[in-house]
């Protein structure tokens, strides 16, 4: 049986870079509030384009992660917390 259980080092990350979004974004909620597998964009947490260029900005300065110009990128990028973990964890420099 291939169960996708996270690593608790990805656990961990993902948990920290939600923290990070919340303070970012001055949420009303904790970084445990944000599942793994919750879409950033749209409806469950409202944000907004603006929103994800802060969350770029946030992570670009906590880890020095660049977020690129493409739109499919992005999109995938941001399709979770558990997607921006594991770019942030592919692409850190910190």
């Amino acid at each position: 049986m291939n169960v996708n259980v996270p690593s608790v080092a990805q656990a961990d990350l993902e948990r920290e870079v939600a923290g990070l979004v919340v303070n970012a974004l001055r949420l009303d909620m904790t970084a445990d509030d944000i599942g793994a597998d919750t879409p950033l964009y749209g409806d469950v947490l409202g944000l907004d384009s603006i929103d994800m260029l802060e969350i770029a900005l946030a992570v670009s300065k906590q880890y020095g992660v660049e977020l690129g110009a493409e739109q499919v990128e992005k999109e995938q990028v941001f399709a979770s917390m558990r997607n921006l973990a594991a770019y942030v964890a592919a692409h850190r420099t910190r």
